[in-house]
């Protein structure tokens, strides 16, 4: 509105000189080619009259050409400056008119809320996790078209800079549960300031994208840094060490004995191509499918005849020792041919992470990135199949996409698989909505940092709630169901109801595996239910 306002300033300026112009030479012109002389106020008369086309008076028809040329000339002017009044003036003010505004404030009665700092890919999934357990929040927004959307979205959103006390203040921060911001490090770092200037005793949370910078948000006052890319890129390094050395050590653990493990059917498998029925899974490492992961699809009720493709990825329960029987499985004829070399395509702090990881645990590793900087192999642009070439991608056992750009990651991975279509692809996106893409553009493996991210901060302020994973494609969390109890699991039916399944019952300090229909849930309970993060969702608002 500043910006229109100059505008108009402006304009109206330029009108005002136009009309003492016109009134100056006309006042000239009838003096000297129609020896009618007219004072300053008749000239300044007839120049407002011409330019609002109300008329000329009395002066009109002119005599000499001369004068009745600067007319028409003038009449011209007056038909520019009507048309520039349009976009400069009234469609502004028309638009403002009807227009909706988003609120600089919220309701005074806003309480227990988390403010969120501010609209993100990432913090979108924060705000999913907060409506399915009825958490009141607040998006402060400083940009007004993204507040507007969010308000009209019915979001609780508000127009206001976060890295002010009195925007902070607008959101009501002194009575809410919690602060979480995720812009970047230095904005961050300054809301953190902000906030605890304002209200000291509120429990601030700040997500860094580089971990060494998390001291320096501890020095601002956050009372918890989250790191996400570093898990994220952790947990993609684990699956590569898992494919090679048969170590589960990004499995959740379910109690003292079971575990839950992603576990991927990578090319040259030997279970690639055969029927969930009849690959054997059960009987040969004795392992439970809870579900399974097609080209980006979770199906928590596989059937028998479901074709266990590369690139498909098994959801299991089991020991530690058959969830190792199954990683075999799935690598023995692989594992013939030799690790071979990953390469690192992105080196920013997930990449990094994937790095460092696999040279740690004495791993070849091969790092591509568009700009030169030590750890970098190759220079080039990973789109370009040259570069990919030069990396020994075409050889190379697996590769992961760790690349800021969910475009370019989804066009990478269609180069890479045509290049090299038994290469195991592992890949990061930004936003959850692009990982369906990536499996369809061929990807084995894909994790989302908005979902990474939603998940930490969630289990930082959601009560009552334990996230038991945070990197993997599945959600499991361990919850209180007061409207299960009573009820036994087959009666509850919470896989028909969510599509998540029930893998075990936490009671008086034990943890019961050996989960049946016939399992009844007792008060005090804490129900280990793993599913999507929207079927998690679903079941948190129907039981928890």
């Amino acid at each position: 509105m500043d910006s229109w306002k100059r505008r108009v300033v402006g304009y109206f300026a330029f009108v005002l000189f136009v009309l003492i112009f016109t009134a100056i030479a006309y006042r000239y012109g009838m003096r000297v080619y129609e020896g009618d002389p007219r004072t300053m106020i008749e000239a300044l008369r007839f120049s407002i009259e011409m330019f609002t086309t109300t008329g000329f008076g009395g002066d009109a028809p002119w005599e000499s050409q001369q004068l009745n040329a600067f007319i028409a000339v003038m009449d011209l002017v007056g038909m520019v400056l009507l048309i520039g009044a349009l976009p400069v003036v009234v469609t502004p003010l028309l638009e403002e008119a009807f227009s909706t505004s988003a609120p600089t404030s919220v309701d005074g009665a806003l309480s227990g809320h988390v403010v969120v700092c501010s609209d993100t890919s990432r913090s979108m999934a924060l705000i999913e996790e907060f409506d399915s357990k009825d958490i009141p929040y607040a998006i402060v927004e400083p940009d007004n078209d993204r507040a507007v959307r969010l308000h009209e979205a019915g979001q609780t959103a508000i127009r206001a800079d976060p890295e002010s006390t009195d925007g902070l203040a607008a959101a009501n921060l002194p009575d809410a549960r919690a602060l979480i911001t995720d812009v970047s490090d230095k904005v961050d770092a300054s809301i953190v300031l902000a906030a605890k200037e304002l209200s000291p005793e509120v429990r601030v949370i700040s997500i860094v994208e580089d971990p060494e910078r998390e001291r320096y948000h501890r020095l601002a006052g956050a009372d918890e840094v989250l790191s996400p890319r570093s898990l994220l890129g952790e947990s993609l390094a684990a699956k590569v060490t898992t494919a090679l050395q048969t170590d589960l050590g990004e499995a959740v653990a379910i109690g003292d004995s079971l575990q839950l493990a992603e576990v991927s059917v990578p090319h040259g498998s030997p279970l690639a191509g055969s029927a969930l029925g009849d690959s054997g899974i059960r009987e040969r490492a004795g392992v439970n499918v809870i579900g399974v992961w097609f080209n980006g699809e979770f199906d928590a009720a596989p059937p028998p005849d479901a074709t266990l493709s590369a690139g498909t990825v098994l959801l299991v329960s089991g020991r530690p020792d058959q969830l190792e029987r199954l990683v075999e499985l799935t690598n023995s004829a692989t594992r013939r041919f030799g690790a071979g070399e990953t390469v690192v395509i992105g080196y920013g702090q997930v990449g990094r992470t994937v790095a460092e990881t696999l040279e740690d645990a004495d791993l070849p590793v091969t790092v591509v990135d568009r700009a030169d900087a030590e750890g970098v192999d190759v220079v080039g642009d990973a789109t370009e199949p040259e570069t990919l070439r030069a990396a020994g991608v075409e050889s190379a056992r697996t590769v992961v996409l760790a690349l800021p750009e969910d475009t370019t990651t989804e066009f990478t991975t269609l180069v890479i698989r045509d290049l090299a279509p038994n290469t195991q692809i592992l890949a990061r996106v930004e936003e959850a909505a692009s990982v369906r893409k990536m499996h369809r553009a061929g990807a084995d493996y894909v994790l989302s940092l908005a979902t990474v991210t939603g998940r930490m901060s969630a289990s930082t302020v959601i009560e009552g709630r334990d996230v038991l994973s945070l990197d993997q494609q599945v959600e499991v969390v361990k919850s209180r169901v007061p409207r299960l109890v009573g009820r036994t699991v087959g009666r509850a039916n919470v896989r028909e109801a969510t599509g998540c399944t029930v893998i075990a019952v936490e009671r008086d300090g034990e943890t019961l595996t050996e989960i049946g229909p016939d399992t009844r849930i007792g008060d005090g309970d804490e129900l280990v239910v793993v599913g999507t993060d929207e079927g998690i969702r679903e079941f948190e608002r129907r039981f928890a």
